[in-house]
């Protein structure tokens, strides 16, 4: 069959192969992929990965063959896979921890977008509860910001976007956000809870605006620079302040079946910023380095 394998070579991150067919453990099932969703942090990190692998986490498609233990969805079943290993491949072995069904009138495609980015966003922001409180989502224009911003206003959060240019801030109010900015300096603002894509000096920034009590939550640091707090900016009277870091990749079936459940609800939507087919993953990849895609790239396999 065939996959998108990690290349270190100069023609990488991937490349398409053909690799052996899965074999599933008694408590994995087999996915036929019709659908996969490229991450910036996959693509960004494969070093990380050995080169031949299967590359991927986040995909959907249909159960073709049920797990021979009885546990998981039946064969047939509509299948949303998220932070799996080996998921960009015309078939993949899953535990079913891994999935979540899809329901109908649910996109398989928009089920392909959640894994990493909408798991992540619902893990963090279910720390604490967020009703009246001020949120900040930096990033907010990229995969996890897109589902954050939802996922707060949902909870009842008083909501701050914060992205990279003007042209990057388009949506973002009628996902929920209260307020949308290219630039924290200014706002006054002091927010309670701070979900941080982006890393470098805006992670400072969003420090001395953190209220007591509050935490930045750092999920990613996608502009590559380095964080320096300036001298006693970590020392501070009243309520200690914190930042978490985020590394959760434990079974995401619970995660994944309650943000299918708000999609078919029609409560939450996917950031799918572009579809393309199959053959398409070099144009996908190099939009994705280029900043050219504002949420999440799916392709189709099938």
């Amino acid at each position: 069959m065939r996959a998108l394998v990690v290349d270190h070579s100069e023609a990488g991150p991937v490349r398409f192969a053909d690799v052996d067919e899965p074999v599933p453990s008694a408590g994995e099932a087999l996915v036929e992929i019709r659908h996969i969703c490229l991450n910036f942090g996959e693509l960004n990190y494969v070093h990380q990965w050995p080169a031949g692998a299967v590359h991927g986490h986040d995909a959907a498609g249909v159960v073709v063959r049920a797990a021979s233990d009885g546990s998981g969805p039946p064969e047939g079943t509509r299948v949303a896979v998220g932070m799996a290993p080996h998921a960009w491949a015309e078939r993949v072995a899953v535990s079913p921890a891994s999935l979540g069904t899809v329901p109908e009138g649910v996109d398989l495609a928009d089920a392909a977008a959640l894994g990493i980015a909408g798991v992540t966003a619902l893990r963090v922001l279910r720390k604490r509860s967020l009703l009246a409180r001020n949120v900040l989502i930096t990033g907010a224009s990229g995969g996890v910001g897109h589902f954050a911003v939802q996922l707060a206003a949902l909870a009842g959060a008083r909501v701050t976007a914060l992205v990279g240019s003007p042209e990057r801030a388009a949506g973002l109010r009628e996902l929920g956000a209260d307020r949308v900015l290219t630039d924290l300096a200014g706002t006054g603002e002091r927010f309670d809870l701070v979900l941080d894509t982006v890393g470098g000096p805006l992670t400072a920034q969003a420090w001395s605006s953190l209220a007591e009590g509050g935490t930045i939550h750092v999920v990613g640091y996608s502009s590559g620079q380095e964080t320096t707090f300036p001298s006693g900016a970590l020392f501070g009277f009243g309520e200690p302040r914190s930042i978490a870091t985020y590394g959760d990749m434990t079974p995401t079936s619970r995660e994944l079946t309650d943000l299918l459940g708000l999609m078919a609800a029609g409560r939450l939507s996917a950031p799918v910023g572009r579809r393309g087919s199959w053959q398409d993953v070099d144009d996908a990849v190099q939009a994705l380095f280029a900043r050219k895609v504002h949420g999440k790239v799916v392709l189709d396999v099938a």
